[in-house]
């Protein structure tokens, strides 16, 4: 087990797609480093059937349990008193899943107002990750793996959708600043069972934590006219 230096806390945040791998890349983190994994409540969620069977009706109670045990997580975690790792952030549930919903008519204009000035109001108060790993996909490798995990609920899920949430996905991370990212292409890299794609992961991350190099504060350059 490769432990950090005590005085070392960290939180790490995996984001991705559905079926990306982000809960077997959670497991094998904590596993590593002896971190202690907060994993998505997808099963728990009591609204997620009826969300996939008909998105328009149910998709605001839906976002808005996800919101609460988001929220209820990323508090436990941030208060935990060692490092962590989470399965999914908070803010994906805001920025990519029901910004996505209401861009597809499925979440109505009042209904998303209301979730994301419920979202924005407390984000406020929540202190960001130290590094956000992003798993990336192509639709094909997402429709298969969700296929192997073979939850009845993930069955409709059509490859537009999955195409759409890629595309938010790719937008918030560019417009990410609040901490590191670490961006891993998971199409031909299977880190659940090979060991050399799964050290390399590990790796990645043990980099990506270190203090970054030395920086150098350049002098702005005047520019001087004659009059």
């Amino acid at each position: 087990m490769m432990q950090p230096r005590p005085s070392d806390k960290y939180f790490v945040a995996v984001a991705g797609n559905i079926g990306v791998g982000k809960s077997t890349l959670t497991g094998i983190l904590a596993s590593a480093f002896g971190w202690k994994p907060f994993y998505e409540a997808v099963d728990e969620n009591p609204y997620l059937a009826d969300f996939y069977s008909d998105m328009q009706r149910w998709s605001f109670h839906s976002q808005v349990y996800f919101l609460s045990r988001r929220l209820l997580h990323h508090r436990q975690l941030v208060d935990h008193p060692g490092s962590v790792v989470q399965d999914r952030s908070v803010y994906e549930d805001a920025e990519i899943f029901a910004h996505n919903l209401y861009e597809r008519g499925q979440l109505t204009r009042r209904d998303y107002r209301a979730y994301h000035d419920l979202y924005e109001g407390i984000r406020a108060f929540l202190p960001p990750p130290d590094l956000l790993v992003y798993l990336k996909a192509n639709v094909d490798t997402l429709l298969a793996r969700i296929r192997l995990r073979g939850r009845d609920f993930e069955r409709d899920i059509s490859r537009e959708y999955l195409s759409d949430l890629n595309s938010l996905y790719e937008e918030w991370i560019e417009r990410w600043d609040s901490c590191p990212v670490l961006v891993i292409p998971t199409d031909d890299m299977d880190f659940q069972h090979d060991p050399e794609a799964r050290q390399l992961v590990i790796n990645g991350v043990t980099d990506s934590l270190k203090p970054a190099p030395i920086r150098y504060l350049k002098r702005p350059i005047k520019s001087t006219s004659t009059s």
